[in-house]
């Protein structure tokens, strides 16, 4: 999975009609927009510190750019640090977010300032590890290649004392997903903010875990694809975990808020009276938003202990 999605994202830009996907900042500028208002009232009440604007995988670059407009008129003109690893990715980000400073991984961010982070369908792009139960046992499902057809089989079986308890006893067939990936890097964010200060926002489709489920997809021209074929060459995705990922926030000792759906977020940030400033034309956009991904897109938001309690979770 790793090795297909950065191959995919490294060729091409796989966003809008033309594309594979769509995302939320793509839908409609009131999504970036918020965000931004969301960012610049935790910096005001957190004293309006220097901090540095952080976006992990930043798509187009457009949630930046909207979140950086609405962030100006409140005075916050951060640098951007924008971790991303596909040239053609890179080269529009830059053209909405000239200057902007690019990573290859979180771990070369500023260390000496407070970090804003925003992580919108991240995690989901992240490789996953599956392990599937065979009768009385659990493996770790594998990837085969027979001729030129890729295939999900069990590997080896794995201690049953890795298995979360309410889940050993799973019906045969069973599936249960980790992100060791996934762990590393909200671990790495989490100490990051524990120590410089700041937050993180991370935004994207999933559930509170651990759970039974095979979520591994894939999405071709806005349609759903088998996984397992034309690896490179379609975006392969699994749902987010925000339970462990919060889990492991508490763990590194970052103040965890929410998850809460997408939905409830944005309404509580006021995408309501944006909309209606903004007229009727952009309610078929609210309605995606808040209703279609309302529920099953989460948020979830990390900080560090002394910075103020962020807008969005109640």
């Amino acid at each position: 999975m790793g090795a297909a999605n950065a191959h995919y994202y490294a060729t091409r830009d796989p966003l809008g009609a033309a594309g594979d996907f769509t995302t939320a900042p793509e839908i409609s500028q009131m999504f970036g927009e918020l965000i931004g208002a969301w960012a610049a009232d935790l910096w005001t009440r957190a004293g309006r510190p220097a901090v540095a604007w952080v976006e992990l995988g930043p798509g187009r670059g457009t949630l930046g750019a909207d979140a950086l407009r609405v962030m100006a008129r409140a005075g916050l003109t951060p640098p951007v640090h924008l971790v991303e690893t596909s040239p053609t990715l890179r080269r529009a980000q830059t053209e909405r977010m000239p200057g902007a400073t690019f990573h290859d991984s979180p771990e070369t961010l500023p260390a000496d300032v407070p970090l804003l982070v925003v992580a919108n369908e991240f995690f989901d792009a992240l490789p996953i590890r599956q392990l599937v139960r065979r009768g009385a046992t659990w493996h770790e499902r594998l990837v085969a290649c027979q001729d030129t057809l890729f295939l999900p089989v069990a590997g080896k079986e794995v201690p049953r004392t890795i298995i979360p308890a309410h889940l050993a006893d799973a019906p045969p067939g069973s599936i249960i997903e980790t992100s060791p990936a996934g762990v590393a890097v909200m671990a790495g964010l989490a100490a990051r903010v524990t120590a410089q200060g700041g937050a993180v926002l991370a935004i994207d489709y999933g559930y509170e875990g651990p759970a039974v489920g095979d979520t591994l997809q894939a999405v071709r021209a806005h349609a759903f694809a088998n996984p397992f074929e034309a690896p490179g060459e379609q975006d392969l995705t699994a749902h987010v975990d925000f339970a462990t990922l919060a889990l492991v926030a508490r763990a590194s000792g970052a103040a965890v808020a929410g998850p809460v759906g997408q939905g409830a977020f944005l309404t509580a940030l006021g995408i309501d009276a944006r909309a209606a400033a903004l007229g009727d034309r952009v309610a078929p956009d609210r309605a995606r938003l808040v209703e279609e991904m309302g529920e099953l897109f989460k948020v979830l938001s990390i900080r560090h202990a002394d910075w103020p309690e962020p807008v969005g979770f109640a």
